[in-house]
């Protein structure tokens, strides 16, 4: 079934430009015209050229650092709803605070629920979004949520480019143990584990392995790479258990100082990201794949209201 564009637009925040342009040609259409306006002390505000009306209106924007992204969308949304838009789908590739989803120790705030109520407050009437730091952050909407998964796009990549009957899944921590036993069962191969102990908020005290890589190809699989010292520790620990070459794959390139310099002195063979967060900053080890293919079909079968299930291949 084919869309027809006048019964929806695809608008693109400042954020997330470049991907919302290759979705907006999966879907064989342009993106809308929107103007930001930015203002002296720092304010800005979101202005729609076109009209909206009635139409369904997707609104693409990742909200990585810093905050303004996320006001920019917030903002986005707003207008739309105040343009008298029929549904607001909020298409967010990488959901930003989602690390922050629950009660780890006392006082502090659950910034991922924060963020849901802020949105559904703006007015969103769903939200499309990839690989979220913990499932149950859905939970926290009363909207529909698409929940959308990169290892669409990382499955074909691995199997060109790594000898399955030779390669081992493995986990940078037990937090994405799930993650990975869910590759290594797609993929019929077995999985280890590194258990970590942080002694503060990006700074790793203490790694082991959990399991055998002597002679293996390791494929560490984790959502979201920061300042890179959890991946790169584990990569370097897999070859000095005896492995013969470690690959990672990663959803969000969030790639914090100093990420990209411990990546290049790491023991890393390569790190797969896809394109939800722009990279800022070159890295000879990094290389991307862009899930603009995925966002387009899943936009499509919510506009013809069709199932998007069978996107989910892990």
């Amino acid at each position: 079934m084919t869309t027809n564009s006048n019964n929806f637009a695809i608008f693109a925040g400042s954020a997330s430009r470049d991907l919302a342009e290759q979705i907006a040609q999966g879907l064989g259409c342009s993106l809308g015209d929107m103007e930001v306006e930015h203002f002296a002390d720092g304010e800005f505000s979101v202005y729609y050229k076109d009209s909206i009306r009635g139409k369904d209106v997707f609104l693409v924007q990742s909200t990585y650092p810093s905050s303004d992204n996320l006001m920019e969308l917030l903002l986005m949304i707003d207008a739309a709803r105040r343009a008298s838009a029929h549904y607001i789908t909020a298409v967010i590739p990488y959901f930003g605070w989602a690390r922050q989803d629950r009660k780890d120790k006392p006082r502090v705030s659950i910034g991922a629920k924060l963020i849901a109520d802020l949105l559904s407050a703006a007015g969103i009437t769903r939200m499309i979004t990839m690989d979220l730091h913990a499932d149950q952050i859905q939970g926290f909407f009363n909207v529909p949520v698409d929940h959308l998964y990169a290892s669409t796009v990382f499955v074909d990549y691995l199997k060109s480019e790594v000898d399955m009957d030779n390669a081992v899944m493995a986990t940078p921590d037990v937090g994405g143990t799930k993650r990975a036993n869910s590759y290594a069962k797609f993929l019929g191969i077995p999985m280890v584990i590194c258990h970590k102990h942080r002694a503060k908020a990006n700074e790793v005290a203490e790694m082991r392995i959990i399991g055998d890589v002597e002679g293996k190809d390791v494929l560490l699989v984790d959502d979201i790479v920061d300042t890179a010292g959890t991946i790169t520790k584990a990569a370097d620990l897999m070859i000095a258990n005896g492995a013969r070459s470690v690959r990672a794959i990663a959803s969000h390139a969030v790639l914090s100082d100093p990420a990209v310099e411990r990546i290049e002195a790491s023991a890393l063979k390569e790190i797969i990201f896809t394109d939800s967060i722009p990279l800022r900053k070159p890295c000879s080890k990094v290389h991307i794949l862009s899930v603009s293919g995925v966002f387009a079909e899943a936009i499509k079968r919510v506009i013809n209201h069709e199932s998007i299930s069978s996107l989910y291949s892990v």
